[in-house]
């Protein structure tokens, strides 16, 4: 098992002298590893990923224990895919933890190492019980669904429990699952909604964010379902716009594409963002990774705000909420990377998970 170095909430970390202000802590740290996904289940166990973006990726998928030790999840043997194993019964390259609130986790497998092209055979979601930490489903996409330049990105689950919703930021579009028989079916394919915006150049840290001398053209990734399962809402991370369809049209196969898209509903420019998440208060929280802040939207009225800035929330990915509110997010550092940085690695050790309490 690895070790993380968990710290306690002594480390907070109060943005301004004003009471309101939120309280930010640091929960754990990784060394070298780099985190993106975050799901925390209803009795605070708390999960990471780690994607496999560089050869030496040691687990994909771990419970971050209360001393420290990281725990694959389900087990090690699941956590030590290396090219030439079966990419079906491993972690090839997973991007995203969510727990859905029934006592299970679901990890979604891209299985696209280094995001340079999808593993035959390796696109999965995986449903993990979290009373034994034992396997309960595994839906496998083949090339009509997980495409060879895909990168399945995020995925949600409805209330009942009967759907699955994934964004694909690789090309772009929307994957919905029936999750009693396994059928997928891709959605929205050449839509604006789930399009990069290609006019739209990224700047973080006050620099611009360049791939090949381009602004990245990263489609849709940040999703987010609201609690009573009838909305579903993602936004492109390229790009200003945040979007939202019924979910009763998204899971009814006798739509046709066109019927489909005019069920799609534009809710505002909240500018790039990267995770999505609803709090308990109703609000949709997203992360602000040009300018390392968390803003959230209220869906209602369409004003935004900025919750919470901080320099240490280095590329704020994904978003998961405690029982009591309080949210955690991962810092994955994203606009340092080689892939994004004119070759040069520029993320700063150890990578880190954080929390933040909001004042009452």
């Amino acid at each position: 098992m690895l070790r993380a170095s968990l710290i306690a909430s002594l480390t907070g970390f109060v943005l301004n002298a004003s009471a309101a202000d939120p309280v930010i802590s640091q929960v754990a740290e990784f060394g070298d590893q780099q985190p993106t996904g975050v799901a925390v289940c209803a009795m605070g166990r708390i999960f990471v990923n780690f994607p496999r973006w560089k050869d030496d990726v040691p687990v994909s998928v771990a419970e971050v224990l209360a001393d420290g030790t990281l725990k694959p999840v389900p087990d090690q043997a699941w956590n030590e895919w290396r090219p030439g194993s079966a990419p079906d019964e491993h972690f090839v390259c997973v991007q995203s933890v969510h727990f859905d609130g029934s006592g299970t986790l679901w990890v979604l497998d891209p299985a696209s190492p280094k995001m340079a092209g999808v593993v035959a055979g390796g696109a999965k979601l995986v449903q993990i019980d979290l009373a034994d930490n034992r396997l309960r489903r595994v839906v496998r996409f083949d090339a009509t669904i997980a495409l060879p330049t895909s990168y399945l990105n995020d995925v949600r689950i409805s209330p009942d429990s009967r759907h699955a919703y994934l964004t694909d930021s690789g090309v772009g579009g929307l994957v919905v699952v029936e999750l009693e028989s396994g059928t997928s079916r891709r959605l929205l394919e050449g839509h604006a909604s789930v399009q990069a915006d290609a006019q739209r150049a990224l700047k973080v840290d006050g620099k611009k964010l360049m791939e090949d001398g381009k602004t990245p053209q990263i489609h849709a990734d940040g999703i987010a379902l609201t609690a009573d399962g009838r909305w579903l809402y993602w936004h492109p991370l390229t790009g200003d716009a945040l979007w939202r369809a019924p979910t009763a049209a998204l899971i009814d196969p006798a739509l046709t594409p066109e019927a489909l898209a005019q069920t799609v509903e534009h809710v505002a420019d909240t500018g790039a963002h990267d995770g999505l998440e609803f709090g308990r208060d109703g609000m949709l929280y997203l992360t602000r990774f040009e300018t390392n802040e968390i803003a959230r939207i209220d869906p209602a009225t369409k004003r935004i705000e900025t919750v919470a800035r901080d320099p240490r929330l280095s590329w704020p990915d994904s978003i998961a909420f405690q029982s009591d509110g309080v949210l955690l997010v991962t810092a994955s550092q994203i606009q340092h990377m080689p892939r994004f940085n004119a070759g040069v690695d520029t993320r700063t050790e150890p990578y880190r998970l954080w929390r933040i309490e909001f004042a009452p």
